[in-house]
């Protein structure tokens, strides 16, 4: 079965999240899926719903702390709440934009790895590094998984190449399984790609024997269209 995910980033309002999520479940429902759909709203868009045991709501980010005095952050006071206990880690633009160091975001794997959570773990490579060829792509990944332990029986990868997330340029099918099948020869999880993959192209891309499913920015973002993707996956 595959994994299809969808991250809103800063996308969505706690309303039409509501409203998302709602028509989601009721497509699950109704079309007997049974492959597992998850979805990362923003953190004030977190809320309890009565949803599909195959259907997960996620967080996109939360500080490695239950309570405490972090202004901007949430921490597992807040998660609770809404029953949530799955995580994104280590997204590209957390660590690019926002510049989290490895050691932040292994803190951060730490402590949600002690409480259970699951954790969808990303990593990927710029530009200047998918140019020095795959050798350099590898090295450049495998140091993303510096003190991660990929053992954790909750952990799924996803790989997002940084130069295709949001760009409309999608990895050919070639870059996605050499890199996938590198990375499932050591580390045998579900392994998602990430990176500006669409309704057109993700059923083609989660047919790659090596690819488990996929973790979709701006193309999930309207109901019609995450549907539309979940359907075209149904099968595989």
């Amino acid at each position: 079965m595959a994994i299809i995910a969808s991250n809103f980033k800063t996308n969505h309002t706690r309303k039409s999240t509501a409203a998302f999520i709602k028509e989601i479940d009721s497509f699950i429902k109704s079309n007997n899926i049974k492959n597992e759909i998850m979805i990362f709203p923003t953190a004030t868009s977190l809320d309890s719903f009565e949803i599909s045991e195959n259907l997960k709501i996620g967080v996109q980010n939360a500080y490695p702390v239950e309570k405490g005095s972090f202004t901007g952050e949430i921490g597992t006071q807040q998660l609770d709440e809404f029953g949530i206990k799955t995580i994104l880690i280590g997204h590209s633009e957390r660590r690019h934009i926002l510049k989290e160091t490895q050691k932040q975001i292994t803190e951060k794997y730490n402590f949600y790895k002690e409480l259970g959570y699951t954790i969808v773990y990303c990593i990927g490579e710029p530009l200047e590094v998918k140019k020095l060829g795959l050798e350099k792509t590898l090295e450049y990944l495998y140091e993303q998984f510096e003190n991660i332990d990929t053992n954790y029986e909750n952990l799924i990868l996803a790989y997002e190449p940084v130069w295709a997330i949001g760009t409309g340029v999608s990895a050919t099918n070639e870059d996605i399984k050499a890199v996938h099948e590198a990375i499932k020869k050591k580390i045998d999880k579900p392994l998602l790609y990430g990176g500006s993959v669409k309704v057109e192209n993700v059923k083609e891309i989660c047919s790659i024997s090596s690819v488990d499913g996929a973790l979709i920015g701006t193309a999930s973002w309207l109901a019609e269209d995450f549907k539309q993707i979940i359907e075209n996956t149904k099968d595989l």
